[in-house]
């Protein structure tokens, strides 16, 4: 029987869906092992061979834990709001809803191909109402809520309000310590002011404090796209999506508090198995900081300027100061004489992301002329702006001391600033040092004293002057929960006279609207400003970000089709955490933390019983391109052969164009000249050639794989002309999951001939043009020590692989089982069901065909793992060089278990021993059991 791997895994495919095989209950004895994969957004492109490399590695392992009598949840739904989708309707003329749809099909049709073990009948639709009413819902159990600092949780509003109206916010201080009502000259009032305020004023005291919020904040805004854009989406002052200008701009925005999640969220990472990389990454980016906020005065202005610093020991080598270009403080203390100059920098910073800023190499700044005076010796310290501090970190000022820190020295030393020395021989004049160990010099009252005493001195001393206070500080923010965009979730939310109130959750969903058109409103608000219905109600006319349905998406999973709460607490308490979450590394920072804090809040609300959504992260590498190039010679059509040139850029002194060839069309590195005639609708049809040996050969580079470079590969294709089984054996034999790995199809070509090796283990094949037919080999006999070896040591080796994840080497594991299997022409099913239920996991329509095949009526997909028994592998015998006097003669295989005379006996029974005798007696015969045999003569 040939193995027809087309026709093997369309049928499979067809059976078990029909059967239900992937369907999963929430009512079992059976232990449960939740694995995640962060689902897709489905693009236009559909799947390249990248996409697919965690999904796989998560559905070997999803098989693998079935295999070991777990209750596996293995889910799969689509990240579907967001701005691609948008752009595309805009450029287009299609609905978003229709284009999603559309590419949903594609996306779902290409995994279907893959045979994965998604239990579709739990898939989710970030765009759906029947989801997103979900969404909305626990943005308002966010929007009800509050941080209590005491109890270090989220608690409901109401209790918040009773607080005040018993005691006034003496004990629950503003979240935001720079906020300011119009009508106080302090954030903290009594109970008695709280019960006199209008019920507008309790409202906007109520919205500083609430988990969601909203207020005015500085965003990216970009014209052209009509939309709010995150930093990473911006670059060098234009869209990254596009390329359209990008500006500062105050709009209304809504934000999530996860500032106040920050010391959980940093002490969860010690309860997770994150990497040690990921967990260095979202420490750096809550940015955890202790130090001490210090007042300074502005010379003759009543005005003042607060700095946060981790080293107010360095307080008397301050030199200058530099804050935030964008601080309303600056047109407060701008001179008449630098106005022009500020101004100037400031529209030139308002076109840069705060990426670039704090990226930017290069030293800008500008004077404002006005000064800070030292609180401690009356020094008057110039004030700067300069691009590298931001309004959100901190005070959005700091005080600079260049003798101990390098970037404030290059600042300094480029703008011609003199410079203090604090530290003595500590600092060489030539390049700053960050030392805590020097005694201090040149400052007043602190002269002689170490630093790291210093650090309390001068924060007790102007805690005692009223000048400043400890602080703790965290340089993460809270970041922009809302777009001016229409492919996204509404909030619901209604205005009324310039206050939020809450939809009630039974008028849940509400519905994104149809639109005509996707221009933003007429003061840059979403396109829902443009839909008088919807302005009637005095609805929110922003919508929510991408990242709002990704951060609980995992918990609609467990109970995807209730009506009545976003999942039930016996499905959530059953499936708890996520066991095994497998995604990129670009979500670190992102999706990462704000799902990790929704569940916080969730759990604290008295929803969830676990705070920590995921329990293992794994995060894949990325299946990089091999792209291929051609070299035309410039202002010609003709082509030059890659091994002809005299370097990339020229051959005999002609300068070339590299162009990037589609991949498809290239054999290796083989040019196919009639493709590539053809390729890109004729536009080469007239090109001519200079071959190399009658053959075009590309250049090759590895690239990150994307449409614009021509080297992606489309799985469908080579799950056509390989298998799907191939195709997923391949794409882990590539590497390790974590690590990055270029993509070359003619690799593959190898793990195919594999599983056709695999396929002879069981049958015999047909002779071309002879009448014997294709035979099975498989036998009932009871199998030989030596098959039940090879098999234990690999039961053993692949059930560590697949525990460490390490699916490469399984698949090393499976090709040197098979090929051991073949050489000891072991056929007997006692030994061919393990190996398939093993490599069910890897190659499950192949394993499930010969399952069958062998008159099993179950699925291979049930059955137990097989147990590893340490009794096969154990060695028997040994093979012994054999000496005479010292230098060896041959070789003899023992059993470990001989004694000595049994040894003896053996020995000399050996021709090849006794030629070496030469009918002489031995002297002696020395055993040095499992090392060697020699005899003296």
């Amino acid at each position: 029987m040939e193995y027809n791997f087309n026709e093997i895994e369309r049928k499979w495919q067809r059976t078990w869906v029909e059967e239900g095989e992937y369907t999963v209950s929430n009512n079992t004895a059976k232990p449960k092992y939740y694995v995640l994969d962060m689902f897709p957004y489905p693009s236009g492109a559909g799947l390249h061979v990248g996409h697919p490399l965690g999904y796989i590695a998560s559905d070997i392992f999803s098989r693998y834990k079935r295999l070991k009598g777990f209750n596996v949840l293995h889910p799969m739904g689509y990240d579907a709001f967001g701005l691609p989708a948008e752009q595309y309707a805009i450029e287009n003329g299609i609905h978003p809803a229709v284009s999603t749809d559309k590419n949903i099909a594609t996306f779902r049709k290409q995994l279907d191909n893959i045979g994965f073990c998604f239990d579709w009948t739990r898939e989710v639709r970030t765009s759906d109402p029947h989801y997103y009413k979900w969404t909305q819902w626990i943005f308002l159990q966010l929007f009800n809520s509050w941080f209590n600092r005491q109890t270090q949780k989220a608690t409901p509003i109401p209790e918040l309000i009773a607080l005040f109206e018993k005691e006034g916010n003496k004990n629950h201080p503003f979240p935001n310590e720079k906020f300011r009502i119009s009508n106080f000259k302090h954030p903290i009032f009594t109970a008695e002011e709280w019960l006199a305020f209008d019920a507008a004023t309790q409202q906007t005291v109520l919205m500083e404090y609430r988990l969601a919020y909203c207020g005015y904040g500085e965003v990216n805004w970009c014209e052209a796209l009509g939309t709010v854009l995150a930093n990473d989406e911006v670059v060098n002052g234009v869209s990254e999506r596009g390329g359209y200008p990008v500006v500062k701009k105050k709009l209304r925005q809504w934000y999530l508090r996860i500032t106040e999640y920050a010391d959980r969220l940093l002490k969860g990472l010690q309860e997770v198995d994150f990497s040690e990389a990921m967990k260095e990454m979202q420490t750096n980016w809550i940015g955890k900081s202790s130090g001490a906020e210090i007042q300074f005065a502005i010379d003759h202005s009543p005005l003042t300027l607060t700095v946060y610093t981790t080293r107010p020991d360095t307080i008397m080598g301050v030199d200058f100061m530099v804050i935030a270009p964008e601080l309303d403080l600056v047109d407060q203390i701008k001179t008449p004489e630098q106005a022009t100059a500020v101004d100037d920098y400031i529209a030139y910073v308002k076109s840069r992301s705060e990426r670039e800023r704090m990226a930017e190499k290069k030293i800008s700044g500008v004077f404002t002329g006005a000064y800070a005076v030292n609180p401690f010796d009356g020094r008057l310290i110039p004030i700067w702006i300069s691009e590298y501090v931001l309004a959100g970190y901190g005070t959005g000022a700091i005080m600079a001391v260049p003798c101990g820190d390098e970037r404030d020295f290059k600042f300094a030393k480029h703008f011609n600033i003199p410079i203090t020395n604090i530290i003595g021989s500590h600092f060489n004049g030539e390049e700053a040092n960050a030392t805590k160990d020097a005694v201090l010099e040149n400052s007043g009252f602190l002269n002689g004293i170490p630093m790291r005493e210093a650090m309390e001195l001068v924060i007790q001393t102007i805690e005692e002057k009223g000048i400043g206070k400890r602080k703790v500080n965290y340089k993460m923010r809270d970041a922009a929960f809302s777009r001016q965009r229409y492919w996204g979730e509404p909030f619901p939310i209604q205005w009324k006279n310039g206050t939020a109130y809450a939809l009630d959750a039974a008028a849940l969903p509400l519905e994104l609207p149809a639109v005509d058109s996707y221009k933003p409103g007429p003061e840059g608000e979403g396109p829902l400003a443009n839909i008088p219905e919807w302005v009637a109600q005095e609805l929110e006319t922003n919508t929510m970000p991408g990242y709002a349905g990704s951060s609980w998406y995992f918990l609609r999973y467990m109970d995807p089709h209730n009506d009545t709460e976003f999942a039930s607490r016996q499905a959530t308490d059953y499936w708890n955490q996520v066991d095994l979450y497998i995604g990129g590394t670009e979500h670190a920072v992102g999706h990462l933390l704000y799902s990790r804090m929704w569940t916080k809040a969730l759990y604290d609300l008295g929803y969830l019983s676990f705070d920590e959504p995921f329990k293992r992260l794994v995060n894949q590498g990325m299946i990089q391109g091999s792209s291929r190039f051609v070299y035309r010679i410039n202002g010609t059509n003709t082509f030059v052969s890659h091994g002809l040139l005299t370097n990339e850029q020229s051959y005999e002194g002609k300068l070339l164009d590299k162009i990037h060839v589609d991949v498809n069309i290239v054999d290796g590195f083989e040019l196919d000249i009639e493709k590539f005639k053809q390729w890109r609708n004729g536009e080469f049809a007239n090109a001519e050639f200079i071959l190399e040996d009658g053959k075009y050969t590309c250049g090759a580079e590895v690239e990150k794989m994307s449409k614009s470079k021509f080297n992606t590969v489309n799985p469908d294709d080579l799950v056509n002309k390989y298998g799907a089984d191939t195709f997923r054996m391949y794409e882990m034999f590539l590497g390790p999951v974590e690590m990055s790995k270029p993509w070359d199809t003619k690799g593959i070509e190898g793990v195919h001939r594999f599983l056709k090796k695999l396929w002879r283990l069981f049958y015999k094949d047909a002779v071309p043009g002879t009448a014997q037919q294709a035979q099975a080999l498989w036998t009932n006999d009871t199998p030989t020590p030596p098959e039940l070896k090879v098999l234990h040591k690999a039961i053993k080796k692949i059930e560590e692989d697949n525990e460490r994840f390490s699916f490469n080497t399984g698949v090393s594991a499976f090709m040197i089982l098979v090929n051991e299997l073949t050489d000891l022409k072991a056929h007997k099913k006692k030994v061919l069901e393990p190996l398939l239920i093993m490599i069910s996991s890897y190659a499950p329509h192949i394993a499930e065909e010969l399952w069958h095949a062998l008159g099993n009526t179950t699925s291979v997909l049930d059955e137990p793992f097989p147990v590893f028994n340490a009794a096969y592998i154990k060695e028997s015998e040994k093979e012994y060089p054999i000496s005479v006097n010292g230098k060896m003669r041959t070789t003899m295989t023992l059993s470990l278990e001989a004694t000595q005379p049994e040894v003896e006996q053996l020995v000399l029974a050996s021709e090849v021993v006794q030629k070496w005798l030469d009918g002489k007696p031995p002297k002696k015969i020395i055993y040095v059991k499992n090392k060697m045999v020699n005899i003296v003569v």
